[in-house]
C-alpha cells in the first residue's frame, strides 16, 4: 500500500513534464513573427512654389532726431506747440543770453573806438606821422574785437534750439524758467518727407533684396496692402541671429502708418520657380547640418540634405534629393541605419 502511495506523485511528476516537453516542440515548430511596421512616407516631386516669407518691421520716420541745447542755461521761451510741423531754422527754445548780449555790446563800442584809432594812424601813416608798426598794432587790435565778437555770436547762437529739418514736433520735456543742460531732452522732432520700414532676413535670402525690390506689409488693424521700394541694407550680416537689416522706403503711406508702429513684412522672393518641397517633419536636425530618411532598395538610408525656402507646412530642398525618390515622414527616432522597411504608406 504504501508503495502505491509513492507511484502516484510520481506519476504526476512525468506527465508534468511530458506536457512542458510538447510545448517547447511546439515553440520551436512555430515560425518566427516578423515585426509588420509601416511607416508613412512621402515621394519626392519637383513642381512649381511661389516663395514668399514673412518677418516682422518697424515704420521709421525720414529723419528722426532728440533736440538738447549745447550749453547749460535757464529756459527763457519756448516757441512751439507740441505736435506742430516745423520748418528747418525755426527757433523752437530760447536759453538765457542777457550776459553775453551785453558783452556783444561791449566789444561793439570798443570795435568802434578801434576803427577809428586805425583811421588815424592811416592818416598819420601817409604824411609819415606815425610808423608802420603803430599803423599795424591798431589794425591787429581791431582785428581782435572782430574775433571776439564773432566768438560771442556763436555762443549766443548755442542759446538758440533750432528745427535741424522740416518735421513734426513730439512732445515738450521742459518748462519755462526750467534749467537745462545737455543731458536734458527738449523735445524731438521726426521728418515727414519720407517714410521708411526696417527689418531683417535670413542670409540665404540676401541675393533675393537688391535696391529696388519692391515688398509689401500690412499694418495692424488696417487690411490695407502697403507697399515700399528697398533703399539699401547693413554692410554685414548680424552674426548672432544670421539675418541681414534691411531699409525700404514706403510708397503709399498715409496717417495710419506712423514712425513706431509694427509692420508685418511679405516679401516675394520667386514666382512659379520649380522646387522640391517637403514635410517639414521628414528633416531630422543634426549637429551640422540636417539628414532626410530616404527608402533605397528596401532599406532606410540617412541621406544629409541642404534646405532653403519653407512655409507653414514644407521645407525646400537645395541638394541631397531627386524627383522620385521616397523618404520617411513617421518613425524617424527609431529607425536604424540600413534597417529593413518592409512597408511604407505612401502620403500626399
Amino acid at each position: 500500500m504504501l508503495n502505491q502511495l509513492y507511484k502516484i506523485p510520481l506519476l504526476a511528476y512525468v506527465c508534468f513534464l511530458a506536457a512542458c516537453s510538447s510545448k517547447e516542440d511546439e515553440k520551436k515548430a512555430a515560425p518566427k513573427q516578423v515585426p509588420t511596421n509601416v511607416y508613412d512616407a512621402f515621394v519626392v516631386q519637383s513642381f512649381p512654389v511661389n516663395r514668399d516669407i514673412q518677418t516682422p518691421g518697424t515704420i521709421l520716420p525720414n529723419e528722426m532726431a532728440e533736440l538738447r541745447s549745447e550749453v547749460s542755461g535757464k529756459v527763457v521761451s519756448i516757441n512751439f506747440t507740441e505736435g506742430a510741423y516745423v520748418k528747418k531754422g525755426t527757433l523752437l527754445v530760447k536759453l538765457f543770453d542777457a550776459d553775453l548780449q551785453a558783452q556783444l555790446r561791449k566789444l561793439a563800442v570798443q570795435l568802434k573806438i578801434g576803427e577809428a584809432a586805425e583811421k588815424r594812424q592811416q592818416e598819420l601813416l601817409a604824411i609819415n606821422g606815425t610808423s608802420q608798426q603803430d599803423y599795424d598794432n591798431a589794425s591787429l587790435q581791431v582785428s581782435n574785437i572782430k574775433a571776439d565778437m564773432e566768438l560771442l555770436r556763436v555762443d549766443i547762437s548755442r542759446t538758440e534750439i533750432r528745427a535741424p529739418f522740416d518735421g513734426r514736433i513730439g512732445l515738450r520735456q521742459i518748462s519755462p524758467g526750467a534749467y537745462v543742460t545737455s543731458a536734458n531732452v527738449i523735445t524731438n522732432i521726426a521728418g515727414t518727407s519720407q517714410t521708411k520700414i526696417q527689418f531683417s532676413v535670413p542670409e540665404q535670402y540676401v541675393q533675393d533684396l537688391a535696391n529696388g525690390t519692391t515688398i509689401s506689409f500690412l499694418m495692424t488693424g488696417n487690411s490695407k496692402k502697403y507697399f515700399a521700394s528697398v533703399l539699401a541694407s547693413e554692410n554685414q550680416i548680424t552674426m548672432e541671429t544670421r539675418n541681414l537689416m534691411v531699409k525700404a522706403v514706403v510708397k503709399n503711406p498715409d496717417s495710419f502708418v506712423k514712425p513706431g508702429a509694427y509692420a508685418d513684412v511679405q516679401i516675394n522672393i520667386g514666382t512659379n520657380r520649380p522646387a522640391i518641397m517637403v514635410p517639414t517633419q521628414s528633416v531630422i536636425p543634426q549637429t551640422r547640418g540636417k539628414r532626410i530618411i530616404v527608402v533605397r532598395q528596401g532599406a532606410a538610408v540617412f541621406q544629409n540634405v541642404e534646405t532653403g525656402y519653407r512655409d507653414s507646412a514644407s521645407v525646400e530642398i537645395l541638394s541631397g534629393l531627386q524627383n522620385g525618390d521616397t523618404i520617411l515622414t513617421s518613425g524617424l527616432l527609431v529607425v536604424k541605419q540600413q534597417q529593413k522597411i518592409p512597408k511604407v504608406k505612401v502620403k500626399k
